[in-house]
């Protein structure tokens, strides 16, 4: 594996041991630790050892790696903290709520009744509507361009 640090990173400096942290798991590719500022007691951030800035940076062949970890990473924490089921968020881009900009992904542990709010749901204003946006989405992922308006 290539190794790729940004030296001003923060998730690199922690990664790196210069900064501390409550690591809860460790592997060549992958690195998991407790959230500085958790939702729930438990939030773990699941990020590549390598820095990639957003997902569409990170090479498809870190996948199976980063799954595999997160699964770990899930597993036990249904185990200890006897939650009832958890969020596995990922965010991109400042808009989006990113605000560490090397990819990590959240495993927030929930529980009923835990006050945190459910995904909003939305709806189209009809079904063609919702089908012309899969097929405009459809073309651009077939045409390679994923990404390319960032």
């Amino acid at each position: 594996m290539k190794k790729f640090v940004d030296e001003s990173c923060i998730f690199c400096k922690i990664i790196a041991g210069d900064i501390p942290c409550a690591r809860v798991y460790e592997d060549e590719r992958i690195f998991a630790f407790l959230d500085i500022n958790p939702i729930v007691a438990g939030h773990t951030l699941v990020a590549f050892k390598a820095h990639y800035p957003t997902l569409l940076d990170a090479p498809a062949d870190e996948g199976k790696a980063l799954l595999e970890a997160v699964k770990k990473v899930a597993g036990a924490l249904l185990g200890v903290t006897k939650a009832g089921g958890f969020n596995c968020i990922q965010n991109n881009f400042r808009c989006a709520g990113q605000t560490v900009f090397h990819s990590h992904w959240h495993i927030v542990p929930r529980f009923d009744n835990d006050g945190l709010p459910d995904w909003p749901g939305g709806k189209y204003d009809d079904t063609s509507t919702m089908q012309e946006l899969a097929r405009v989405i459809s073309t651009h992922i077939d045409s390679g361009a994923a990404g390319d308006s960032q």
